[in-house]
């Protein structure tokens, strides 16, 4: 469908989405109206605009969330609002600790805790510490919440902890649905965009000078199967966390896209950069193969991941 100079398309095969630009690729030399023709800040702006609405949609989503309630850590600083289905959340769990052989998994939450001491309810944080405190070395079960499903886990907390790892190898919080007031949603979302923004900028630099000076991952990464695997698992938790899932997804592409590196927005950027350092635009040659290179290297990296996320699922 052609739209004033504009034509939109569905493709056959609906993933991603698309802009191709008249011009970008060097054709229409000396046409206005082509994107070569441009001034060097309008088509830096025009190549940014792609990762700056990723950014504004996870603040949006974000907003959205705080101000219908998203799940937040209980301080000091969100008890002054109100808060909803309050309770003790697994964080994060250990690799090789008596947490994850049991199969606990991010998300989990505590209600209730079984010992030699009999059955503890599980309101706050302090009170699951202790009771793992005092039955160090002695079979313990676990009562959680897992999406709609009440289950139990049984283990054996540790006697010899690992250095800054309890005895379950968990981090542990309260948590609950915190809303904010409508004038407040907003500077709330902004704030925990770029907070969230700069986690993932430096866990993703960590994991590229691991695998730079060890040679390996020290993080999962998930392909369009893994991904779909995990929103699938957040649907089961209620809309808040899929509003928060969306958010995060949404800022993590536009960091992605934002990386210097060819085939992506980033990599765009950088050689109109070298154009304003150089003068002169970079030979179309040499930006087209190392945009092909790029996209080769991405595609297969894409699907080596996926490869692992399929091979998980089996």
């Amino acid at each position: 469908m052609k739209k004033g100079e504009t034509e939109y398309s569905v493709n056959w095969v609906p993933l991603g989405g698309f802009v191709k630009i008249y011009g970008e690729n060097g054709e229409g030399v000396g046409d206005p109206n082509s994107f070569g023709s441009k001034p060097l800040w309008v088509r830096i702006a025009v190549v940014l605009a792609g990762v700056a609405m990723n950014f504004l949609l996870g603040i949006m989503f974000l907003a959205l969330g705080f101000w219908s309630g998203l799940p937040q850590v209980i301080d000091e600083d969100t008890t002054t609002y109100a808060a909803r289905d309050v309770k003790v959340t697994v964080l994060q769990v250990a690799p090789a600790s008596p947490a994850e052989a049991a199969g606990l998994k991010i998300g989990d939450s505590v209600s209730m805790i079984k010992s030699t001491g009999g059955e503890t309810p599980i309101a706050e944080v302090a009170t699951l510490q202790e009771v793992i405190a005092a039955h160090k070395g002695e079979e313990v079960t676990l009562v959680l919440q897992r999406g709609r499903e009440t289950i139990e886990k049984t283990l054996v907390p540790r006697t010899e902890v690992p250095e800054d790892q309890g005895p379950l190898g968990v981090v542990i919080e309260k948590t609950g649905i915190v809303s904010y007031p409508w004038y407040r949603a907003p500077i709330e979302g902004t704030k925990a965009a770029f907070s969230l923004s700069w986690l993932f900028i430096s866990t993703f630099a960590e994991i590229i000078w691991n695998l730079i000076t060890q040679g390996r991952l020290i993080a999962e990464i998930a392909g369009p199967v893994g991904i779909g695997a995990l929103t699938y698992q957040v649907t089961q938790l209620g809309l808040p966390y899929v509003i928060q899932f969306a958010a995060i997804i949404s800022l993590n592409l536009a960091i992605i896209n934002a990386i210097p590196f060819p085939a992506l927005d980033g990599g765009r950027i950088l050689f109109l950069v070298i154009e304003g350092v150089k003068g002169s635009p970079v030979s179309q040659r040499a930006e087209g193969i190392a945009h092909t290179a790029g996209f080769v290297f991405l595609i297969a990296l894409m699907v080596l991941v996926t490869a692992r996320d399929i091979a998980k699922l089996f």
